[in-house]
């Protein structure tokens, strides 16, 4: 089981962008899929975005067309690219993989 750590959040204006990053300890190459969260105050964790290892990806409705799932097995990471960002995109972020999560990067973005 590898450990997951995520990297790449801060704050932002609206309409501005961030990648996040997510490292894992070891191969990634079979792990399949991977995927990101995100919770934000008061709510609950919510899937994001997910990718598989053929790299056929899914996403959330609140969030198609502005954010991009990718990964590297090479580099045993996985990105989650967000752009055109709003205040209710604030929230913890969070890698997912083997059935745990990573510790999570904040994400605020500012009216």
């Amino acid at each position: 089981q590898v450990w997951l750590m995520e990297s790449g959040g801060g704050l932002v204006q609206a309409g501005g962008s961030l990648t996040l990053s997510c490292a894992a300890s070891g191969s990634i190459f079979n792990i399949n899929p991977m995927a990101w969260y995100r919770q934000a105050p008061g709510l609950q964790r919510e899937l994001v975005a997910s990718i598989d290892y053929g790299e056929r990806t899914y996403y959330a409705d609140f969030v198609k067309g502005r954010f991009t799932i990718s990964r590297d097995n090479s580099k045993n990471t996985m990105y989650l690219q967000m752009s055109s960002l709003k205040p209710e995109d604030t929230a913890i972020y969070y890698c997912w993989a083997e059935s745990q999560y990573g510790r999570g990067t904040q994400v605020t973005v500012s009216s």
